[in-house]
C-alpha cells in the first residue's frame, strides 16, 4: 500500500491545468483531471462527491474554498472518535466548516483541494 501511496503523491504532481472537465451529473460540480484519476487510482469519489455538496453550500460565503483532508493521529483519533476530518476554509485560514469521519479508506494521509467556479481541483490544476 505505501508503494502505492508514493506513487500516487508523485504522479498528482504532474497534473497542471486540465485537458477535460467531468461532471457530477445530480450537483453540476466540474472536476479535473487530477481528480479523475485520484478517484479511479484510490477508489474515492465518494471524497469528490462530499467536498462538492460542502464546498458549493459555502459559495456564499467565499468564492475559493480550500478543502483540506487530514488523517488524525493515532491519540486524536483514539479522543475524537474520528480517523479523519476535511476543513474547509475561503484560502485564508478561516475555517468555514468542519466534517469528522469515523473511518476512511483513502490512502493519503492528508490532501489540498481548491473549489472555484463550481470546479474542484488539485491546487497544481488552479
Amino acid at each position: 500500500m505505501k508503494a502505492q501511496v508514493n506513487e500516487i503523491k508523485e504522479r498528482l504532481q504532474y497534473f497542471s491545468g486540465t485537458e477535460m472537465f467531468y461532471q457530477i451529473p445530480l450537483l453540476r460540480t466540474r472536476f479535473t483531471d487530477g481528480l479523475k484519476y485520484l478517484s479511479e487510482v484510490a477508489e474515492c469519489f465518494w471524497l469528490i462527491t462530499d467536498t462538492s455538496v460542502i464546498a458549493k453550500s459555502l459559495m456564499n460565503r467565499s468564492e475559493f474554498v480550500t478543502i483540506d483532508f487530514k488523517r488524525l493521529s493515532k491519540e486524536k483519533q483514539d479522543y475524537s472518535g474520528y480517523e479523519a476530518e476535511i476543513i474547509y476554509s475561503d484560502g485564508n485560514d478561516n475555517i468555514l466548516e468542519k466534517h469528522g469521519y469515523r473511518a476512511t479508506d483513502f490512502p493519503l494521509d492528508e490532501l489540498r483541494l481548491f473549489f472555484v467556479n463550481d470546479t474542484l481541483m488539485l491546487p497544481s490544476e488552479y
